[in-house]
């Protein structure tokens, strides 16, 4: 049995769904620097050893567990077991450096584990030397700027610490500045300091350089403010030449800077917005007082709308052609509408399936009524009972459908 489409398309996207997560996954974990990647294959040998460290081991007899224990600790197939939760499958760049250090790795497993217990120090940085101890970075482990023990004054990171790579320079935390980030940063000031100590706060919003966290101790202001009595005081662009707007806009100043807005509509120029703060107003608009307004094109003179079976309607700024009722638009030509016949039900034409059933059973019953009569011959008892059959049933269907079957006959249906 096939599986239906509404089903297997939703199924389908989850498969795809997940297909990308794990691509981005790999993607993000290819970016990754040598270094980076050799300390994650390192961890998880760790995690790999310690998860496999009492497997087997059934707590019965203690001899015969360290014999064969003893073996399963330095083996192959613990090894293996290990090697195989090294990587994420689709991580190509960690399953590559495994691969190529495969030999590096069983090496230190059988042979040096014991004389160098540190897997990250001997494969990362003594063995294939693409890692550098802490405070050094570079092909030749060179000094972070000769801070080795305390790389950018302790304010920040060295570029490529750790690693084969990188430039040396201080990436300075935030406040904080200068080539061994022993300098405040601008719109920081000076707290405190000492030789080997500094510690930099914020200065007030509107100060790029200050003495302190007040507004009035500023020295220096942030662009689009100005400085006054030691206080940043805003600068009004909208009221200077500083502002850039252009045709069609109009200033409107914040703190420290200024926005461009759009005119109305009814403005071709402006100075602020709404109808009432145009300098010059826009097609299809009238300035009346100090406000543009609309212009009626077609309350005119002009007769705007040429067209057969057209009139002019009026709209913000112009005007549009439309046609007149019960006309519509065609090929640009206006062409009367055609009246849509509507055929008249019958009076059976909506009869239910459970209204028929009833008639059906009407219909029967009649029929055995006028059997009956006629086998009474004419007996006045079965004629009786005939007719008020026959006056029981039709009452009883024509109390549900009585307007429906005089409007009918009201018809000639």
């Amino acid at each position: 049995m096939e599986a239906p489409q509404n089903v297997l398309f939703p199924v389908f996207r989850l498969l795809l769904y997940a297909s990308l997560s794990l691509l981005v996954q790999q993607s993000v974990a290819s970016k990754q620097n040598p270094c980076q990647m050799c300390r994650h294959i390192t961890e998880n040998f760790k995690k790999g050893m310690e998860k496999t460290a009492n497997k087997n081991f059934g707590g019965g007899n203690t001899d015969w567990e360290s014999k064969n224990l003893a073996r399963y600790k330095i083996s192959e197939t613990r090894l293996l077991e290990i090697m195989e939760t090294l990587c994420e499958s689709l991580n190509f760049d960690c399953n590559q450096m495994v691969e190529q250090n495969e030999e590096h790795l069983e090496k230190w497993w059988f042979k040096q584990q014991e004389a160098h217990p540190d897997l990250l120090q001997w494969l990362c940085l003594d063995t294939i030397k693409v890692c550098c101890p802490p405070g050094t970075f570079g092909p030749d482990c060179s000094s972070c700027k000769d801070r080795a023990t305390k790389p950018c004054s302790g304010y920040g990171k060295c570029d490529g610490d750790g690693t084969r790579s990188g430039t040396g320079l201080c990436d300075c935390e935030h406040g904080y500045t200068g080539s061994t980030c022993l300098e405040c940063a601008d719109g920081f000031f000076e707290e405190s300091r000492n030789e080997s100590h500094l510690v930099c706060h914020e200065c007030y919003t509107s100060c790029k350089k200050c003495t302190g966290p007040e507004d009035y101790k500023c020295r220096d202001c942030k662009t689009g403010w100005v400085l006054h009595d030691n206080k940043c005081v805003d600068i009004d662009e909208c009221g200077t030449e500083l502002a850039r707007c252009t045709a069609g806009q109009y200033c409107v100043n914040g703190e420290g800077s200024y926005e461009c807005r759009a005119c109305d509509l009814a403005c071709l120029t402006c100075m602020g917005g709404g109808p009432g703060r145009c300098k010059k107003c826009n097609k299809g608009y009238l300035m009346q007082g100090a406000k543009c307004m609309d212009i009626d094109e077609c309350n005119s003179e002009v007769l705007r709308c040429t067209g057969k079976h057209e009139e002019c309607k009026n709209t913000d700024g112009g005007f549009t052609c439309v046609c007149i009722d019960s006309y519509s638009k065609k090929d640009g030509v206006c062409i009367e509408d055609q009246p849509t016949m509507v055929l008249e039900e019958g009076l059976f034409d909506n009869v239910t399936e459970d209204e028929m059933v009833v008639l059906q059973q009407m219909f029967f019953g009649i029929i055995i009524c006028a059997l009956a009569t006629l086998a009474a011959k004419g007996d006045m008892v079965f004629t009786s009972i005939f007719i008020g059959a026959i006056a029981a049933t039709a009452g009883y269907w024509l109390s549900e459908r009585s307007d429906r079957l005089i409007d009918g006959f009201l018809k000639g249906k």
